[in-house]
C-alpha cells in the first residue's frame, strides 16, 4: 500500500517534470533533472518509463501529422516538378526578351547620346553667336582705327579710341584680345602725338623756308590795305584820330592775315594730339623764328664785316677740342686703371635699372635670367659712355656761341666726337692692352667690353641728333667711326691674347726636367706637361665668352706653339744624347697633348683639326718607337707615304743623338748579338738619312 501511494504521488510529479522540460528553457533543465534524482529510489526508473511512454506518444501524434500532411507534400512537389519546364521555358523567354530589349537599347542610347552633343553643339554656338554678336562691334570699331591710322585720319582715330575706352571695351574686358586692344592704345596716341609733332616741325621748317615769300606777300597785302584806308580816308574826311587808329590796325590786320593758316594749321594739329604741348612747343619755335628773322646775317655785327673774326674763332675751336681731347685722355685713362675686368654684378631690379639707365645694354638672354646675375661688361664700358656724351656737351658749349646752322653744328659734333673715339679713346685703349699687368683675362674682358662699345655707337648718333635735330638720313651728315676704332683695338687685344697665350707656355716649357739618359720611361705624362694642360682648359673656359673663331684661333695657335717647343726640345743643339727610355717618356707627353686636343677645349672645331697641330711630333715619335725605318726610307717623297712629315734632317738629328747614346750605353755589351746587331742597324740608318739629306741639298 505505501508503494502504490508513492507510485500515486510520483506521477504527477513526473508529467510536471515533463511539462517543465517541454515548455522551458534548455538552460533550466538541469534544476528540473535534479528533482528527479533527489526524490525516491525508484523515482528515476519510473519516470524513464514515464518518458518513454511521452516519446511514443509523440512519435504517434507526428507520424499522424505526416500521414496527414504526406498526400499534399507529394502533390506539392507535383505541381513544382511541373512549374519547373515552365520556369525554365519562362526564363529562356525573359532571358531572350532582356537581349532583345539591351539590343534596341543600344541604338537608343546611341541616338540618345548624339541628341545630347547635338544639344551641347547647339547650345555652344548659340553662346557663341551671342558673344561674338558682343565683340564684332568692337573688332569692326578696331578694325575702323587702324584705317583711321593707315590714312592719316588721326583726329578720327582719336575720336574712334575714346568711344572703344568709354563704350565698347568695357563690354568684353574679360577677353584677352581685348586686353591686348587696350594695351596698344597708348602706343597708338604716342605714334599719333609723334607724327603730328613731326608734321608740325615740318610746317614750321617750311614756314622758315618761305618766310621771304610770306613776308613779301604779307607786306604787299599791308600797303594794299594801306593805300585802301588812306583812300577811303580821303573820301569819308575822316578825322586824324581815325586815320591813327586806322593805321594802328593795320600791323594786327597784317599780322591776322600772314598768322591766320598758321593757327588754322595749329588749331588742326592740337585736336591730333596734346593740345597744351604742341601750343607751348607752336609759340617756342616761332619765337625762334621771329629772333632769325631779325638778326642780322652773322657775317655782320654793327654792319662791319667779321668773318676774320669767325676765322679766328674756329681756331680757337680747335684748340678747345685739342685741350678737351687732352683732359678726356686722362679721364679715360682713370676709368681703365679704376676697372676691375670683371662682369657687372646685378644684385636686384633697382640696380639693373641703374645700370641701364647710364648704358643702353640689351639682351633678352641676359634680361630673362633671375637675380642676382651678371652683365658681360665691366664697370668702364657705362663709364665711358658717360664720358663720351660729357665730350659732347662741353664741345657743344663752345659750338653754340659761334651762331652757326644747326647743321653746322652737328657736323662739327660729330667731327669731335670722332676724333676722341679713332684718336683718344683708341690710343688709350691700345696703350692698355700692352701694358705687362694685363693678363689674358682681362684681355678677354677688354674685347667684351670693345663689342658693347661698338653696339652703343648708334645711341650716340641718337644722342647727336636729339641736340641738333638733324636727321641722321641727311646726305652731308657724317657717321661715327666707332665701329673701325673698336674693331681695330678688338683686333690689338686678340693679337696680345696670342702672344702673351704662347708667352704662358714657354713659361712652362722652361720648367721641363727631362732625363734624357733614362732607360725607362716613368709610365705618366711630365708634371710640367699635366700642369700646362690644366692651365689651357681653364683658361679656354674664359674663352667661350669671346666670338667663336677668337677663342678657335687662340687654341690653335697655342697647340701650334706646343708642337713647335716640343719639336725644338728634341732638337736643341746642346742637347747631345737621347735614350729610347727617354723618347718613350717625350711620346707620353705628346699623347697627353693629343689627348687634349681632341677633348676640344674650344667648341667649333671639325674633326681632327686640333689634332693635325701635333701631327709632325708624331710621325716622328711613330717612327722611332716602331723603328720602322725601311718603310721611311722607301716611302720617302711619297704623297701617300706613312711618315710624310717627317723631314730626314730632323730625322737623321734625332737619330745621331740615340746613337751616341747607344755606344755610351753598350761599352760593356759590345759582344752581345743583338745590341751589335741594332749598333749596326742605326748606322746603317744614319748612313742612309745622310746621303738622302746631301741629295736634297745638292738638288736645292
Amino acid at each position: 500500500m505505501a508503494e502504490s501511494g508513492e507510485g500515486l504521488g510520483t506521477v504527477p510529479e513526473h508529467e510536471r517534470i515533463l511539462q517543465e522540460i517541454q515548455s522551458t528553457d534548455t538552460a533550466c533543465v538541469g534544476p528540473t533533472l535534479r528533482s528527479v534524482y533527489d526524490d525516491q529510489p525508484n523515482a528515476h526508473k519510473k519516470f524513464m518509463e514515464k518518458l518513454d511512454a511521452c516519446i511514443r506518444n509523440h512519435d504517434k501524434e507526428i507520424e499522424k501529422m505526416c500521414n496527414f500532411h504526406h498526400q499534399g507534400f507529394v502533390d506539392a512537389i507535383t505541381e513544382l516538378l511541373k512549374v519547373r519546364t515552365d520556369a525554365e521555358k519562362l526564363k529562356v523567354q525573359v532571358t531572350d526578351t532582356n537581349r532583345r530589349f539591351q539590343d534596341a537599347g543600344k541604338e537608343v542610347i546611341v541616338q540618345t547620346e548624339d541628341i545630347i552633343r547635338c544639344r551641347i553643339q547647339q547650345r555652344n554656338i548659340t553662346t557663341v553667336i551671342e558673344k561674338l554678336q558682343l565683340c564684332l562691334p568692337v573688332l569692326e570699331m578696331y578694325s575702323k582705327l587702324k584705317e583711321q591710322m593707315s590714312a592719316k585720319r588721326y583726329y578720327s582715330a582719336l575720336k574712334t579710341m575714346e568711344q572703344l575706352e568709354n563704350v565698347y571695351f568695357p563690354r568684353v574686358s574679360q577677353y584677352r584680345f581685348c586686353q591686348l586692344m587696350i594695351e596698344n592704345l597708348p602706343k597708338l596716341r604716342e605714334d599719333i602725338k609723334e607724327i603730328s609733332m613731326s608734321d608740325l616741325k615740318d610746317f614750321l621748317e617750311s614756314i622758315r623756308k618761305h618766310s621771304d615769300k610770306i613776308g613779301g606777300t604779307a607786306m604787299k597785302q599791308a600797303q594794299q590795305q594801306k593805300l585802301f584806308s588812306v583812300i577811303l580816308q580821303k573820301q569819308n574826311n575822316v578825322k586824324f584820330g581815325k586815320t591813327i587808329y586806322i593805321n594802328d590796325r593795320i600791323p594786327e590786320e597784317r599780322n591776322e592775315i600772314v598768322l591766320k593758316p598758321v593757327f588754322e594749321e595749329e588749331d588742326e594739329n592740337e585736336e591730333e594730339g596734346d593740345e597744351e604741348t604742341f601750343e607751348n612747343y607752336y609759340r617756342k619755335q616761332r619765337k625762334k623764328q621771329a629772333r632769325l628773322v631779325l638778326q642780322p646775317q652773322s657775317n655782320m655785327g654793327y654792319g662791319f664785316p667779321v668773318n676774320r673774326l669767325f676765322d679766328l674763332l674756329f681756331e680757337i675751336r680747335d684748340q678747345y677740342n685739342e685741350t678737351l681731347l687732352k683732359k678726356w685722355a686722362g679721364v679715360f685713362r682713370d676709368i681703365f686703371e679704376e676697372d676691375n675686368y670683371s662682369p657687372i654684378p646685378i644684385v636686384n631690379e633697382e640696380e639693373y635699372k641703374t645700370v641701364i639707365s647710364k648704358f643702353p645694354f640689351q639682351d633678352p638672354d641676359v634680361e630673362k635670367q633671375s637675380f642676382p646675375k651678371k652683365l658681360p661688361m665691366s664697370q668702364s664700358v657705362p663709364h665711358i659712355y658717360i664720358q663720351v656724351k660729357e665730350f659732347i656737351y662741353a664741345s657743344l658749349k663752345f659750338s653754340e656761341s659761334l651762331h652757326r646752322s644747326s647743321t653746322e653744328v652737328d657736323d662739327m659734333l660729330r667731327k669731335s666726337t670722332n676724333l676722341l673715339l679713332t684718336r683718344t679713346l683708341s690710343s688709350c685703349l691700345l696703350n692698355l692692352i700692352k701694358k705687362p699687368h694685363i693678363g689674358l683675362t682681362e684681355l678677354v674682358q677688354i674685347i667684351i667690353n670693345t663689342t658693347h662699345l661698338e653696339q652703343a655707337c648708334k645711341y650716340l648718333e641718337d644722342f647727336i641728333t636729339n641736340i641738333t635735330n638733324i636727321s641722321q638720313e641727311t646726305v652731308h651728315t657724317t657717321r661715327l667711326y666707332g665701329l673701325s676704332t673698336f674693331k681695330d683695338a678688338r683686333h690689338a687685344a686678340e693679337g696680345e691674347i696670342y702672344t702673351k697665350l704662347n708667352q704662358k707656355i714657354d713659361e712652362f716649357v722652361q720648367l721641363a726636367d727631362y732625363d734624357w739618359t733614362m732607360s725607362e720611361p716613368d709610365g705618366r705624362a711630365s708634371g710640367y706637361l699635366m700642369d700646362l694642360i690644366n692651365f689651357l682648359r681653364s683658361i679656354f673656359q674664359v674663352f667661350t665668352h669671346l666670338p667663336g673663331k677668337v677663342a678657335q684661333t687662340a687654341c690653335m695657335s697655342a697647340c701650334q706653339h706646343l708642337s713647335t717647343s716640343l719639336m725644338q726640345m728634341l732638337l736643341d743643339s746642346e742637347l747631345k744624347q737621347i735614350s729610347m727610355g727617354a723618347v718613350q717618356q717625350f711620346n707620353l707627353d705628346v699623347i697627353q697633348c693629343e689627348l687634349f686636343a681632341s677633348s676640344e677645349p674650344v667648341p667649333g672645331f671639325q674633326g681632327d683639326t686640333l689634332q693635325l697641330a701635333f701631327i709632325d711630333l708624331r710621325q716622328l715619335l711613330d717612327l722611332f718607337m716602331v723603328w720602322d725605318w725601311s718603310t721611311y726610307l722607301a716611302d720617302y717623297g711619297q704623297p701617300a707615304s706613312k711618315y710624310l712629315r717627317v723631314n730626314p734632317n730632323t730625322a737623321l738629328t734625332l737619330l745621331e743623338k740615340m746613337k751616341d747614346t747607344s755606344k755610351k750605353n753598350n761599352i760593356f755589351a759590345q759582344f752581345r748579338k743583338n745590341d751589335r746587331d741594332k749598333q749596326k742597324l742605326i748606322e746603317t740608318v744614319v748612313k742612309q738619312l745622310r746621303s738622302l739629306v746631301n741629295g736634297m741639298s745638292q738638288h736645292t
